[in-house]
Parts: C-alpha cells; sequence; structure tokens
C-alpha cells in the first residue's frame, strides 16, 4: 500500500507541474493552474504521509464523496462552442468535459438544433480524470478538517 500511495503521489505531483508549466499561457489562465495547484498538492500529501497524519478509512471516505460529489456537481457548467463550418457543441463537466453533444449542418442554427436533439455520449478517460481531480479535492479537504493532527 505504502509502494502504490507513493508511486500515484509521484505521478500526480510531476503530473500536476508538467499541466502548469504546459499550460501557463493556456486558454484558461485561472482555471488550469488551480487545477495544476490542487493535484501538485493532493501528491505533496501522497509522498509525505509522514508529517499529515491522517485515517485511512474516514480520509478514503471524504476523497470517495469528494469524487463523485464534485464530478456531480461539475455537470452544471454547460460550455457550448461554435467550430469550423457550422459545428455546434455542447459539454459538461468542469475540470474536464466528460459529457457532450455535437451537431453539424448547414447554417449555424440548424447545427445547434440538430446538437440539442442529439443524444449525450460519455468521454470515459476525461470521466475518469475528472473522479481523480475531484478524489484528490476531497483528500485535500480531509487534510483540512483533520489540521489539528498534523506533527510539527
Amino acid at each position: 500500500m505504502t509502494a502504490l500511495r507513493t508511486v500515484v503521489g509521484a505521478l500526480t505531483l510531476v503530473g500536476a507541474l508538467t499541466w502548469i508549466l504546459l499550460n501557463l499561457h493556456g486558454p484558461a489562465p485561472v482555471a488550469d493552474p488551480a487545477v495544476g495547484l490542487v493535484l501538485a498538492a493532493g501528491g505533496l500529501v501522497l509522498l509525505m504521509p509522514h508529517r499529515v497524519g491522517l485515517p485511512l478509512v474516514p480520509v478514503g471516505l471524504v476523497a470517495a464523496a469528494g469524487a463523485v460529489v464534485g464530478t456531480a456537481a461539475g455537470l452544471l457548467l454547460l460550455t457550448t462552442q461554435i467550430g469550423g463550418m457550422f459545428a455546434y457543441a455542447m459539454s459538461r463537466g468542469w475540470p474536464y468535459a466528460w459529457l457532450g453533444r455535437t451537431a453539424t449542418a448547414d447554417t449555424t442554427a440548424a447545427a445547434r438544433a440538430l446538437a440539442e436533439r442529439s443524444a449525450w455520449h460519455f468521454d470515459v478517460i476525461n470521466l475518469l480524470a475528472d473522479l481523480y481531480f475531484w478524489g484528490i479535492a476531497g483528500l485535500l479537504v480531509a487534510v483540512v478538517l483533520n489540521k489539528g493532527r498534523f506533527r510539527t
């Protein structure tokens, strides 16, 4: 279990720092670094269990609840785009859009109407990434709630 936590923590920290560097001038100048910072902090928590004494079961429950609640709450955000020659795309999920529907037509209005009638499709990779992000956010909430247990 310790080896798994160490590997996951290291990969999360390195991936988060890479994410921050790659998105310094990205399309979302506030959201992208915020996502990277949450993941970096979570990676540090996973790498330093000796500094943050957290009970396994309550922390696991808070992290799992954070993953489910955060992913579900992300569905409240609807993003729409018009692109190409009259393509219309709708997506839901934050920080990674994992639910969407798209359509193309001869006009923007027709593309939008077709998209609104089409079925939603799932992006499983983005769904897993969204669950992971919100699980790490739940881990950080557990750390804050349990701050009295830090060792000095």
